[in-house]
């Protein structure tokens, strides 16, 4: 017996005695004339069919795969393996010298090596020959085999076992390896091949092994989170989870090999799994790179019940470990970037009044930033939940709890708004600005999951705001122009022409200086217009009718009707268009875009 084969046969030896002292007494206290009978007679049993499959006895064994040419003979080939390592414990367990040194121990570790060499063989041609049907994939969905006979002949059960005939054979060769001492051989064949198909995995999905600080500029970075999103439930769902359930079925037999096995081979799980860290570290302050962030950090939330399955082991909590790591260090850097985002809109620094007090280009960036964020919920709710920012200067509120979070942000934006509109030295236009931005905010509530989140009464109210705005509008622009008929008789034609003149005048001074301006929301300007013809047309018609008999009076002056339809013709210029103005849908702070 060599060296090697006398250490691995009493590291045997012990573990079968710690193994015997907790389980059945029978096997430990056999005689050792009884167990040297058995183990001889195990020993001439075995020997022809381990000879006949050792590749080095023939040219046959060596090019001839056991597990494919005949299942019953590999069958009864394991059977032999466990049987003789079995005896060869219990001679060793009783302890006598003439069981030790009995010839039948030394043939039988002779033929164990010959076995061990064979096995060593077609776990290795099992594994390279079925590259393609291991495949983490086809792992991951096929359903449990445990309960099934591999080696059962019945031709039905051999149908339903259908691929698992694979996984049950190279489950059946490791268990005799590792039982027989031959774990560590068995195992780095198993971590060569399957290590090589994670690593090949992992490049196919776009991610890179040698991660290191993200200091590249934004689109080049964001190209790489993408492609680490695209990978991520890949990775965990099918990768890794495949690894997992093919390790636990090979190595089902040793809790502590199929640990090691998984550890080893899922090592850059530590790395994938860092990397949103590594990206909310390298990236600097900045509201338009948040939703990446929530991007990563909703993945990873929702992976992490089958991280905690997947890497369930003591040896791979580092694992656990970083993905836990990764969604603070994403929630900090989430946090920072709304507070930023907060921060530029009461920094925004334009000054030139929006043409037509039409909707600033600022109120559209910032409420289409804030409806995509409430797409986020609930998870935005989870990062946000018991955070109290300091608020920046001007600010509505110093707390901010979940749900109203937004509604800080939206009346932080119309603060902002309401300064701006000092910025039209026209009052009515002032109005005007601020009705239209009030009910962009209503109707982008209204249109998104922002409605969900606000609620009816708070759009209601603001929508109600709008309305007050425009009803100051109305009577800033059109009142002087209602109030310049006359509200009793006049003296004479003379006069009415006089009054008549007038009116007509400051209709068309009215009616020049709004030629720009707009009401965006359709149906708000077609109610705008009614409200605006209202105030205005009946009194001049019954002042217009009470000189009409008179035609001196009125020549020259427009009628009713036609003072009816020029002031259809109000807010037509920008009526078709979305009503944004000029500007680009930014925020902007010391000049520089964020």
């Amino acid at each position: 017996m060599t060296r090697k084969g006398l250490r691995r046969f009493f590291d045997g030896c012990r573990r079968h005695s710690g193994d015997a002292e907790a389980g059945d007494a029978s096997s430990s206290t056999s005689s050792s004339p009884e167990a040297v009978l058995r183990l001889e007679a195990e020993v001439a049993s075995a020997e022809a069919v381990v000879v006949k499959w050792d590749p080095n006895s023939s040219a046959y064994a060596k090019i001839t795969s056991l597990f494919y040419e005949d299942r019953i003979e590999a069958r009864r080939f394991v059977a032999h393996v466990s049987a003789l390592q079995r005896l060869m414990l219990d001679v060793a367990a009783a302890g006598e010298p003439s069981g030790l040194s009995h010839p039948s121990l030394a043939l039988a570790q002779t033929l164990m090596q010959a076995a061990m060499r064979r096995l060593e063989k077609e776990f290795y041609q099992i594994l390279a020959a079925n590259r393609d049907l291991l495949d983490p994939e086809s792992v991951s969905v096929r359903s449990s085999v445990s309960d099934i006979d591999p080696w059962d002949d019945d031709e039905t059960t051999a149908t339903a076992v259908g691929d698992s005939t694979t996984v049950d054979n190279l489950r059946a060769i490791a268990g005799a390896m590792v039982f027989a001492g031959y774990g560590k051989e068995c195992v780095s064949i198993y971590r060569t091949f399957r290590k090589s198909i994670v690593d090949d995995g992992l490049a196919r999905l776009g991610f890179e092994l040698r991660l290191q600080s993200y200091k590249m500029d934004w689109p080049a970075l964001e190209l790489k989170i993408r492609s680490w999103l695209a990978a991520a439930r890949v990775t965990v769902r099918t990768l890794f989870h495949g690894e997992r359930v093919l390790v636990d079925e090979v190595f089902a037999d040793s809790d502590v090999v199929r640990e090691a096995v998984f550890s080893n081979i899922t090592g850059d799980a530590v790395q994938f799994f860092a990397f949103p860290e590594l990206v909310a570290r390298s990236i600097k302050r900045s509201h338009d790179k948040l939703f990446r962030m929530l991007d990563m950090h909703d993945v990873l939330a929702e992976l992490w019940p089958e991280v905690g399955l997947v890497f369930s082991f003591e040896s791979t909590a580092s694992v656990r470990t970083q993905v836990v790591a990764s969604l603070a260090k994403l929630t900090e850097a989430a946090r920072i970037g709304l507070a930023d985002f907060e921060s530029a809109i009461v920094k925004e620094p334009s000054q030139s009044p929006v043409p037509g007090g039409s909707v600033h280009p600022m109120n559209r960036y910032a409420m289409n930033y804030l409806a995509l964020l409430a797409d986020y919920h609930p998870s935005a709710e989870e990062i946000f939940d018991s955070w109290q920012p300091s608020p920046p200067p001007h600010s509505v509120s110093a707390t901010s709890p979940p749900l109203v979070l937004v509604a800080r942000l939206i009346e932080t934006l119309l603060l902002k708004l309401d300064g701006k509109a000092d910025a039209y030295h026209d009052a009515a236009l002032s109005h005007l600005f601020m009705a239209n931005n009030l009910q962009y905010v209503v109707n982008k509530v209204g249109s998104c999951a922002l409605r969900g989140l606000l609620g009816n009464d708070w759009s209601a109210r603001h929508a109600a705001k709008a309305r007050h705005h425009l009803a100051r509008y109305e009577r800033v622009a059109w009142g002087p122009l209602a109030a310049m008929v006359p509200a009793t008789e006049v003296s004479s034609a003379a006069e009415a022409r006089e009054r008549m003149r007038g009116y007509r005048a400051a209709l068309e001074e009215a009616l020049a200086a709004q030629a720009g301006w707009a009401v965006v929301d359709a149906a708000v300007r077609e109610e705008t217009r009614e409200r605006v013809r209202e105030m205005v047309v009946p009194a001049y018609r019954g002042f217009h009718a009470r000189w009409l008999s008179t035609a001196s009076g009125v020549a020259g002056f427009p009628t009713p009707d036609e003072v009816w339809d020029r002031l259809g013709g109000l807010f037509s210029q920008l009526s078709g268009s979305d009503g944004s103005g000029s500007g680009s849908n930014t925020l902007n702070v010391s000049n520089q875009t964020l």
